[in-house]
């Protein structure tokens, strides 16, 4: 074809090359003779593209549960993959419909509403590093306000939990249990994903109850539900300095026998599985850090036991968070953990469980409400709700289109941003 007074020769394997002009200059014989060949340059071949390599985790340490992780992911929180050996799919089926209609609720109903305020409200150059006391197992949330932290650690009285049960109850055919752990699991995050908070004697009692490691799998959930995937799985315990170490081969086949019927034996193995590690990150994407670590975090435990607490400020400067926290942070018995927060944390949501403003304000932090606050729903907080309802008063009225934790007493939706200057 002629384009620009230019021969574009079209060519392909199955045609050849050949391609000629058909007008003649004027004046030119009647017979044309055959026309020079026109020779096309052949384009450099260009060299193939360079693989595209996946970032690679960091190097593991210790016992390596990441197969076992990817089972319970699959199993417990619905995720992709191929269905476990011993899992009976009827079971599996009837446990995902109703695990994968309370994620895809959850994601209309808050994920769609809060992840644009806070891509909005969270500064780009807030610490990667992100602390969220008295978390139960909500790391779906801090995935929403934190969803490119390097590393989220969570803190709460439940255990992460033995991941070992899931292969003790299929391996033995023990169908009624499984049933009843799965069960257990779906009105936990019934709660977490509805009521945006859960109760503790609820999650211990799940623990207790369930068989399987419920607050593994309710993080496990949150990386479905983010559109992530599981890339490794751990255990560890703090050392005299707050130092992680890895449980390893010696320590996991020391732990106590997986007996899913006794109780008080699911007591002593989760405490050897209490504290976990997962390594996550986008299909393609860096490889980003969960810990959650099983700690009492009132001042007698933290100062008799003071790992946690070295652990936390070997981190630095860190970003933080909390919500539905039984107003613990405006007790004195927590005041360890509060000036924790108010001596390393630079930027902080919560709903009126945070950091109250009157230890908050000395400290160097503003405050900045959302929705609306008159008085804590619960006789905890009575004691520092007027403090709060201030701020709600002297502030502009804010807008807030979702739960943040607790709602107060006339089940308002409210949130506060501080802000370290």
């Amino acid at each position: 074809m002629r384009v620009s007074g230019l021969v574009i020769a079209v060519c392909s394997i199955a045609m050849g090359c050949a391609s000629s002009d058909p007008t003649t200059k004027p004046g030119s014989a009647t017979t044309a003779q055959p026309p020079a060949p026109v020779v096309v340059a052949a384009a450099p071949t260009p060299p193939p593209p360079a693989p595209v390599d996946e970032p690679s985790p960091p190097v593991a340490e210790g016992h390596d549960f990441t197969a076992i992780g990817k089972d319970l992911f699959v199993v417990g929180a619905c995720g992709e993959g191929a269905i476990p050996e011993g899992v009976p799919t009827a079971i599996h089926a009837k446990h995902c419909e109703s695990v994968k209609k309370l994620q895809d609720n959850y994601k209309a109903r808050w994920v769609s509403r809060a992840r644009p305020f806070f891509a909005e409200h969270v500064p780009a150059d807030v610490p990667k590093k992100v602390v969220y006391p008295f978390a139960g197992g909500d790391l779906s949330t801090a995935l929403t306000v934190y969803p490119d932290a390097d590393e989220i650690t969570t803190m709460s009285l439940e255990p992460a939990g033995d991941p070992r049960t899931l292969a003790a109850l299929t391996s033995t055919g023990k169908t009624k249990e499984l049933t009843a752990a799965l069960a257990k699991i779906r009105d936990e995050l019934h709660i977490i994903y509805f009521m945006s908070f859960s109760d503790t004697m609820n999650l211990i009692d799940a623990m207790r109850q369930g068989s399987l490691p419920t607050q593994l799998v309710f993080g496990l959930s949150a990386l479905r539900i983010h559109g992530y995937e599981l890339v490794g799985l751990r255990y560890f315990k703090l050392d005299a300095e707050g130092a992680i170490q890895y449980l390893d081969d010696a320590a996991v086949a020391a732990a106590p026998a997986v007996d899913v019927r006794s109780n008080r034996q699911n007591q002593t193995r989760n405490r050897v599985f209490a504290n976990a590690e997962i390594q996550y990150r986008k299909p393609g994407g860096r490889t980003q850090i969960y810990r959650h670590i099983q700690v009492n975090l009132d001042d007698a435990h933290l100062k008799s036991d003071p790992r946690v607490r070295k652990h936390l400020e070997s981190k630095g400067t860190v970003a933080a968070m909390t919500k539905a926290a039984s107003y613990l942070l405006s007790w004195d018995s927590f005041s360890t953990i509060r000036g924790y927060l108010t001596g390393h944390a630079v930027w902080m949501v919560s709903d009126a469980t945070g950091i109250p403003p009157q230890v908050g304000k000395p400290a160097g932090f503003s405050y900045e409400t959302y929705g609306s606050f008159i008085e804590s729903h619960m006789e905890a907080g009575r004691s520092v709700a007027q403090t709060w309802r201030r701020e709600w008063e002297t502030q502009p009225r804010r807008v807030l289109k979702f739960r943040f934790g607790y709602p107060d007493k006339k089940w308002s939706h409210h949130l506060v941003i501080i802000k370290k200057a």
